[in-house]
C-alpha cells in the first residue's frame, strides 16, 4: 500500500483500535503451490501480549492451502470508508474521493496444539456472543461441550505476532476545516453516500488534529 505522509497512521495503539473494532479481516498468502490465496476469518487481538498478536483459525484445509506457518502472510484490516462527493467541498473545479482506515499487518502464524485452539475458539465465541442478552457459550452444556469438541476437530488456531504494518488513514487531512466539516455533515445526513461510521471516524481523526493545533 503506496504511503502518504498525510495520511499515515503509524500508531500502534491507532492499529489496535482498529482491529478491535473491526474483527473482520483477509488473510493473504504467497504460496507455492497456489499462488496468492485469501480467506476471510474473524480475528481477535491477544490483549496479554507486547505489540500486535492476532489470535483466529481457520477451517481446514485451509492451513494447508494457505502453508500457514510456512512464510509471511499478509492480513488486512478495514475500518469504515466510503465515496466522497466534489459536490461537498465547495465550488472550485475539483474530484471525488474515497476516504477509508485500513492496515496490512505482517507475520508468520504459529499452529496451535488442539488445547490452544480450543481456547481461541472459545475466546472468539465469548468475544461476540457477550453483548447478546442470553450469550451462547461454546462448552455451556455437556451437550455443546461434545459438539464443540467435534468442530473444533475441523479447525487450525493460529496465532499471528506481526512484525510490521503499513496503515492509512484518509480522512480528508488535507482539506481546511469549514470543508471537513461540510463533508461530515454529507455523511451524516440521508443522501445516497450518508456513511455515520465514516462520519464518526473522520471527526475522531479530525478532534485529535485540532486539539494538536490548539
Amino acid at each position: 500500500m503506496r504511503q502518504n505522509p498525510s495520511f499515515t497512521l503509524a500508531s500502534e495503539e491507532g492499529v489496535k483500535r482498529l482491529i478491535r473494532e473491526h474483527p473482520w479481516m483477509t488473510i493473504v498468502s504467497a504460496t507455492d503451490a497456489a499462488g496468492l490465496v485469501a480467506s476471510h476469518y474473524p480475528v481477535l487481538l491477544d490483549e496479554t501480549a507486547n505489540g500486535i498478536v492476532l489470535l483466529t483459525h481457520v477451517g481446514r484445509p485451509d492451513e494447508v492451502v494457505h502453508e500457514l506457518g510456512r512464510h509471511e502472510v499478509m492480513v488486512i484490516v478495514q475500518g469504515p470508508h466510503g465515496y466522497i462527493s466534489p459536490g461537498w467541498y465547495d465550488a472550485n473545479p475539483a474530484v471525488p474521493t474515497w476516504n477509508f482506515v485500513t492496515a496490512h499487518l505482517y507475520g508468520t502464524p504459529e499452529l496451535l496444539d488442539a488445547d490452544e485452539n480450543l481456547r481461541v475458539l472459545e475466546a472468539l465465541v465469548d468475544h461476540f456472543e457477550d453483548p447478546m442478552p442470553e450469550p451462547r457459550r461454546m462448552r455451556g452444556t455437556p451437550e455443546n461441550s461434545a459438539y464443540a469438541d467435534r468442530i473444533a476437530a475441523g479447525t487450525v488456531g493460529l496465532r499471528i505476532p506481526i512484525t510490521r504494518f503499513v496503515a492509512k488513514n484518509k480522512m480528508s487531512q488535507n482539506r481546511p476545516d469549514e470543508t471537513v466539516d461540510r463533508i461530515i455533515g454529507e455523511l451524516e445526513g440521508d443522501g445516497p453516500y450518508a456513511s455515520p461510521a465514516l462520519a464518526a471516524e473522520m471527526r475522531r481523526t479530525h478532534e485529535a488534529l485540532r486539539a494538536a493545533r490548539a
